[in-house]
């Protein structure tokens, strides 16, 4: 019988608040548990969950409070700029009804 390896699953969590800083922030990151923790608390407080495997390795090794470096802008204003469209969607919806 062949066995399988089992998928880590790994997460980290960004904020981007104009506010406090112009650069995003990683404000959680993990595996297994910790990760499924991350995941289930972004979908409760409504947070869109970009699933892409290479970006959350590159995330993953940033420390928690930590700026995302200048390599990774372009990567980050992609997300968010789908994250945007995403909501602006959702609201137009919304707000049809």
């Amino acid at each position: 019988m062949e066995s399988q390896k089992k998928k880590i699953e790994k997460a980290a969590a960004i904020l981007y608040d104009t506010e406090r800083s112009d650069v995003p922030r990683i404000v959680a990151s993990g595996k297994g548990v910790i990760a499924q923790k991350i995941i289930e608390t972004a979908r409760e407080a409504g947070i869109h969950i970009q699933e892409d495997p290479d970006l959350v390795e590159l995330l993953a090794a940033i420390p928690v409070g930590e700026e995302i470096p200048v390599e990774l802008y372009q990567t980050i204003a992609e997300v968010l700029a789908f994250v945007y469209e995403i909501n602006n969607q959702f609201k137009d919806k919304v707000n049809q009804t």
